[in-house]
């Protein structure tokens, strides 16, 4: 009768829905359902009666220890892992109780075991996740909070409750919250964010300062969404990040790009930055006035072309790539460049390769510094230069005429004298006396003459004047009018009356006095003299007067180098001096000309005069 007992506990046992075990003291298997059996993969009938701790390749000396506990009446739970045989861990949480017989005696324990993979398994990776947030929460500062529009309760993550230097047992309340946030723009704003979530559903990332528990401004960004339940809004649910230092760094960055710009739009040069495309991305204040911009803006993204003519923004973007493919730079090149409005401007340029952290070109970096005024002074010094050496080459020549003529006169005057003491007839003495006086008058005329081309040297700073060509003209033909009549001279004009010219008023009569002076005093014998005034204006607005005469002209092969030499005279003329062309010469150079001659002997002389207008 005890052995059909025993069958049939052990028949009804075998299929509780349970993983169940009964084991007597001596830590004997003696029942065990299914569910256990297949629990630990084992074979009932090769487990029944057999020692627990057999049955294990391992286990848990805690395990055995509670069962201990058990056989002395207490109840034990714990949980316990086991690894499969295909290495799968597997999680049991079993709960152990005394078995007693009929009369009240442990006669063993109940083991009852539940697989709890599946659930510690999810536990341990919301455990992980938890970790990683915090961690995450910890790197980047960023905490969570919750309010419960029912229960008007707010929680704070540990991290929110750090930013804030709070403690961790901190409570905040709606106003409380709302309050740490600096007075001012920074509380209005969340207020009304608050308020809109609430009552309009809107969500909401802002960015704001708080003052700590500890007094410490601190800027966050505050992220919130409302959540519903049966259509209504129930809780506020939302992140906290602190962004302090973002925001120093960011103010740090600002103000190192401001103290740059600062720097650059400061200084006496055109600095400039343009991409791949040669299209500028920065430039400074120099650069904008040059161009005649007001903003920056007006030239960011514009290229060369769009800025200078073709040619010359040809020549840039050649050299640009050339910088960004060799990542040499081109420094201090002298360029120019033509604005599309034709203005002109001289540069010493600079290129500079502009490379990544990968060394590869991103663009190239332009200085520049305008040396126009630089250039113009050089060649003002230039012609400084030329006539100072022109000057010291007429002072020389100067000198010397100086000096030979004033030598020839001495000697005269002293070999006159000699004659006078010596001379006993009285006759004699009065022809000396006459000699010396026309020596004497000599003397007068060769003084005016030098006086004369002094004054042309030393009158440097006379003003030039706008002329009408014709009205000087007739002035001097008014004034040789009997010169001009008593030598059946005539005048052929083909001169505008528009023409002007800007002169000298001294010297623009005392040109066109000598010159046609000479084409009458060196007229031909065989005709009457014949003087063709003409006038012409070149593209470069220099205006270029002639006078043609068909006198006796002059060989300029033979005279040619000297033909404007101070008393230097070419025919027989008794009145001929030799100083009206080199008057002439000097007086035009004065204001900035040119004299050139033609000529052909026997048939006439053309002298070209032109006239330096632009200055």
């Amino acid at each position: 009768m005890k052995t059909d007992t025993l069958t049939t506990h052990s028949f009804l046992i075998k299929q509780l829905p349970t993983a169940t075990a009964f084991i007597d003291t001596n830590f004997k298997l003696i029942y065990a359902s299914d569910k256990w059996i297949e629990y630990f993969n084992l074979e009932y009938h090769a487990s029944i009666d057999k020692y627990l701790f057999d049955l294990f390749v391992e286990y848990d000396e805690e395990w055995e220890n509670c069962l201990k506990n058990c056989f002395k009446g207490s109840t034990e739970q714990g949980l316990q892992s086991k690894k499969n045989d295909i290495g799968e861990e597997k999680w049991f949480e079993w709960s152990n109780v005394p078995w007693y017989d009929e009369q009240e005696n442990i006669i063993g324990v109940i083991i009852k075991t539940e697989d709890v993979t599946s659930r510690i398994t999810s536990e341990l990776k919301l455990e992980k996740l938890e970790d990683l947030f915090k961690e995450q929460a910890e790197i980047s500062k960023v905490g969570t909070w919750e309010y419960n529009l029912i229960t008007e309760e707010i929680i704070w993550s540990d991290m929110t409750k750090k930013i804030h230097e709070v403690s961790k047992n901190y409570k905040p309340n709606i106003e409380t919250a709302i309050n740490f946030y600096k007075q001012g723009h920074s509380r209005n704003t969340v207020a009304m964010l608050v308020h809109n979530g609430i009552k309009k559903g809107e969500s909401w990332n802002t960015k704001s300062q708080i003052i700590t528990k500890k007094g410490k401004v601190k800027w966050v960004i505050s992220a919130g969404k409302p959540l519903y339940k049966n259509g209504k809004i129930t809780r506020l649910i939302g992140t906290f990040q602190d962004i302090s230092k973002e925001v120093q760094a960011e103010i740090k960055t600002k103000e190192s790009e401001q103290l740059l710009r600062t720097l650059i739009d400061n200084l006496p040069l055109n600095v400039y930055i343009k991409d791949t495309e040669s299209k500028k991305i920065l430039v400074n204040k120099a650069e904008c006035d040059y161009l005649g911009k007001s903003h920056p803006k007006e030239l960011i993204g514009k290229s060369d072309a769009d800025i200078y003519n073709k040619d010359i923004a040809s020549i840039s973007r050649d050299e640009d790539l050339h910088v960004m493919k060799t990542k040499k730079p081109i420094l201090a090149k002298r360029t120019v460049n033509i604005k599309k409005d034709g203005k002109s401007t001289s540069f010493l340029t600079s290129k500079i390769p502009w490379l990544d952290i990968n060394n590869q070109s991103q663009g190239i970096i332009g200085i520049s510094i305008d040396i126009t005024d630089l250039i113009q002074k050089e060649d003002q010094l230039r012609d400084l230069i030329n006539v100072t050496a022109i000057q010291n080459k007429k002072l020389i020549n100067f000198a010397h005429i100086v000096s030979h003529n004033l030598r020839s006169h001495t000697a005269n005057f002293s070999m006159l004298l000699d004659f006078l003491i010596n001379e006993k007839e009285e006759d004699e003495k009065t022809r000396i006396m006459d000699m010396l006086s026309h020596a004497s008058d000599n003397l007068m005329d060769t003084l005016e003459n030098l006086n004369e081309v002094v004054d042309i040297s030393t009158n440097v700073n006379l003003e030039k004047k706008p002329i009408g060509l014709n009205e000087q003209i007739t002035k001097v033909e008014q004034s040789l009018a009997a010169f001009l009549h008593k030598n059946q001279a005539k005048i052929t004009n083909h001169i505008a009356n528009d023409i002007n010219v800007k002169a000298i008023p001294a010297y623009m009569e005392s040109i066109i006095l000598n010159l046609m002076t000479n084409a009458v005093k060196y007229r031909h014998a065989d005709r009457d003299p014949h003087i063709i005034l003409s006038a012409r204006i070149l593209e470069d607005r220099t205006t270029i007067f002639s006078i043609q005469d068909n006198g006796l002209g002059i060989d300029l092969k033979k005279y040619g180098k000297k033909l404007f030499g101070m008393y230097k005279t070419f025919h027989n003329n008794t009145d001929a001096r030799g100083i009206g062309l080199y008057l002439v010469k000097n007086q035009i150079e004065a204001m900035g000309g040119n004299i050139v001659a033609t000529s052909e002997v026997d048939k006439g002389s053309t002298f070209s005069v032109y006239f330096n207008d632009k200055d």
